[in-house]
C-alpha cells in the first residue's frame, strides 16, 4: 500500500470520463487500498480514482464510520436538498457552497464485484455526489454558489 500523490483542479485528467471496471484484478485491489491510504493520509472523507490519476469508475469514502468502496457506482434515486459547504483534495484549503440531494440510493458493486445498494443522508449523500460527479469528469466547483473562499473544514 501506498499514498499516492492527489491531482489538483487544471490537471486534464480530472475533466475526463472514467471507464468501467470489469473486473477486480490485483492492480485494481492495489489501486483501492492505494485510494485509502491517500484519502486518509489526505484527512477526505473521499477519494475518486481520477484524483490519483487513474481513468477507472472507482471511489472510496469514509465519513467516519469505515470505509465504503464503490465500484462502477451510480446515483439511482435522490431526494431533498441540502446546501452546505464542500470542498476537495483536488482543490486544497478551498471551499464553496454546493447544493446537492440530502438522500441520495447508490448502486454499485464491492471490491468483489458485489452489487449492492446502499441508501445515504446529509453528509454521506454529499460524499457519494461529489465522487460520482469525479467519474464523470466534473468538479464541485462547476456547481458552487457565490465564490470559492478558503475552507474552514476537513477537505473532502
Amino acid at each position: 500500500m501506498a499514498i499516492r500523490q492527489i491531482r489538483i483542479a487544471g490537471d486534464p485528467i480530472l475533466n475526463k470520463v472514467c471507464k468501467e471496471v470489469k473486473e477486480v484484478t490485483p492492480m485494481i485491489k492495489t489501486l483501492i487500498d492505494d485510494m485509502l491510504d491517500t484519502m486518509y493520509e489526505a484527512n477526505g472523507v473521499g477519494l475518486a480514482a481520477p484524483q490519483v490519476g487513474v481513468l477507472r469508475r472507482i471511489a472510496v469514502v469514509d465519513i467516519g464510520d469505515g470505509p465504503i468502496v464503490l465500484i462502477n457506482p451510480q446515483i439511482i434515486a435522490e431526494e431533498g436538498e441540502q446546501t452546505g459547504d464542500e470542498a476537495c483534495l483536488s482543490l486544497p484549503g478551498k471551499a464553496g457552497e454546493v447544493k446537492r440531494p440530502n438522500h441520495v440510493v447508490v448502486r454499485a458493486l464491492d471490491e468483489n464485484m458485489t452489487e449492492y445498494e446502499m441508501e445515504a443522508d446529509e453528509l454521506l449523500a454529499r460524499a457519494f455526489c461529489h465522487e460520482i460527479e469525479h467519474l464523470d469528469g466534473h468538479m464541485y466547483m462547476e456547481r458552487v454558489i457565490g465564490d470559492i473562499h478558503d475552507a474552514q473544514m476537513d477537505e473532502e
